[in-house]
């Protein structure tokens, strides 16, 4: 197979990053972590999806685009429940938090070891209006650590408090909120150039999609240790495979897949998982939730170690909670103009009440009972 040099590579992903698509469709995949560490091999087909084995103490469950989210969230309900019946003729209990690794541990980890929520979401089209690309990827970013303090469910290692509400996004801790903004290199508060196609919004980051992400896959660390673009400054000979199977293992919180993945949850007890899919999707794909989700989030752009704040903090952080107010509530609203059904709308009600109004996260609440059990 022919070798590309360093230019062609980020070609290569920048030129595969996005199909243009207006919001609409919605995939789910929901990651199971498992005990013991026995994960059943192989693809198995479910009513909609499939489930597949990651690791040996994580399978994921995950289902095709569907038109619209109360389309998503029944596959997902009919698919996990044929997951779960899987788990239990293997004997396998899933966990109700997202990961019991060491928060030093290296991020390759990430994708082996804990178990989170992803959406997939079509990337918008190719203009610079609320639902366009550019935004999109965007407010996908200056969202992502605040409904990942949100969502916080990973606190503990062996049962004991670890420091962290989330060992999972504690791995993530040294991500800049925005890569690629003009702010980033000398960690200045973010620039801003005006936007004037989205009345009433003030401003824009200057942030290129396809560049960024092109970016981000090259210095990533491989299974080497090492970066792309180190590995070709090197003298490495790399193919398109070796390009595709590096795309395969990054788990960044917002990539380009084609689509928009978003992977900022962690799992969640019980159903909670339709919250963060809710959420998302609505603060993403409704014009009015988006622009509010926009003026509530684009600040944190030139916040100084937000994913840090949001992995060990989470909404205890005052910067983080009254962001997340901000979303929930406009999240709340998209989803009422939208119809959503009734259990769906209050499951996001409840949530916000019992955790984003009090500054909490359900790491919390296993916080709390590891705390009455000593």
């Amino acid at each position: 197979m022919t070798t590309l040099t360093e230019q062609a590579a980020e070609e290569f992903f920048a030129a595969r990053a996005f199909a243009p698509g207006l919001p609409g469709f919605v995939g789910v995949a929901v990651d199971l972590l498992l005990d013991p560490a026995s994960a059943p091999t192989g693809r198995r087909p479910l009513r909609h999806g499939f489930l597949d084995a990651r690791s040996p103490q994580v399978v994921v469950v995950s289902t095709p685009p569907s038109p619209g989210l109360e389309v998503a969230l029944r596959r997902m309900s009919d698919d996990l429940a044929a997951a779960t019946r899987v788990m239990d003729q293997h004997g396998l209990t899933v966990l109700p938090f997202a990961t019991e690794i060491d928060p030093e541990n290296p991020t390759r980890t990430y994708g082996t070891g804990t178990a989170g929520i992803r959406i997939g979401l079509e990337a918008g089209p190719d203009d610079g209006g609320p639902l366009g690309l550019e935004r999109r990827w965007v407010l996908a970013h200056t969202l992502a650590p605040v409904l990942a303090a949100a969502f916080a469910n990973a606190p503990l290692r062996q049962g004991r408090p670890t420091g962290w509400r989330s060992v999972r996004q504690a791995l993530r801790r040294e991500l800049p909120v925005l890569p690629g903004h003009v702010g980033d290199a000398q960690n200045l508060p973010a620039q801003r150039i005006p936007d004037t196609l989205a009345e009433g919004l003030g401003s824009r980051l200057a942030v290129d999609p396809r560049t960024s992400w092109a970016a981000h896959a090259m210095d990533s660390p491989t299974v080497t240790g090492r970066s792309l673009r180190e590995r070709f400054r090197a003298g490495a000979r790399l193919t398109e495979s070796d390009l595709e199977r590096h795309l395969a293992g990054l788990r960044p919180p917002v990539a380009a897949r084609g689509h928009l993945e978003i992977d900022v949850a962690d799992c969640q007890p019980g159903h909670g998982w339709r919250v963060p899919v809710a959420v998302v999707t609505a603060l993403l794909d409704d014009p009015r939730a988006a622009e509010e989700a926009y003026a509530a989030t684009a600040h944190l752009a030139g916040e100084p170690r937000l994913w840090e704040r949001a992995a060990r903090d989470a909404l205890t952080d005052p910067v983080l909670a009254d962001a997340a107010r901000a979303c929930f509530l406009a999240a709340y609203g998209a989803l009422a103009r939208q119809g959503a059904s009734r259990s769906l709308r209050d499951a996001v009600a409840d949530f916000t009440e019992t955790y984003v109004n009090r500054n909490r996260c359900p790491a919390d609440d296993l916080l709390d009972h590891t705390t009455r059990r000593v």
